[in-house]
């Protein structure tokens, strides 16, 4: 499923000069799993608390990790924000392999909302 290491980084950093040339700064992984939280929101980009932003960052990481069926939407709540619940445990690996792991389902989330 996850790619070979040279491509999927290539790929990584052509999202990230994508971005850069979005919003002047070129993203790291955290910030670009905030703009998707924002996205999957669907609010705006407006004061979010420092309690909001781990939310959407969370929100994002379930999203991204639904396309290959780790979560999916649960429901939507009165005030807007989606939750999404655990289907089956995402692998054990280490932290690089996380992080691998999560680019290769952020630039599948980018790629398949035709952002790529």
């Amino acid at each position: 499923m996850i790619e070979e290491s040279d491509n999927l980084e290539h790929r990584w950093t052509q999202l990230r000069a994508f971005m850069m040339k979005q919003f002047g700064k070129k993203p790291d992984l955290n910030t670009i799993l905030f703009l998707i939280g924002i996205q999957e929101l669907g609010k705006g980009i407006t004061d979010f608390t420092k309690e909001e932003k781990q939310d959407l960052m969370h929100i994002a990481t379930c999203k991204v990790f639904s396309l290959s069926g780790y979560y999916e939407l649960e429901k939507i709540d009165e005030d807007g924000w989606p939750h999404y619940r655990a289907v089956k445990p995402i692998p054990f690996a280490n932290l690089k392999e996380q992080e691998k792991m999560l680019k290769w389902h952020i630039l599948e989330y980018f790629t398949q909302a035709d952002q790529l």
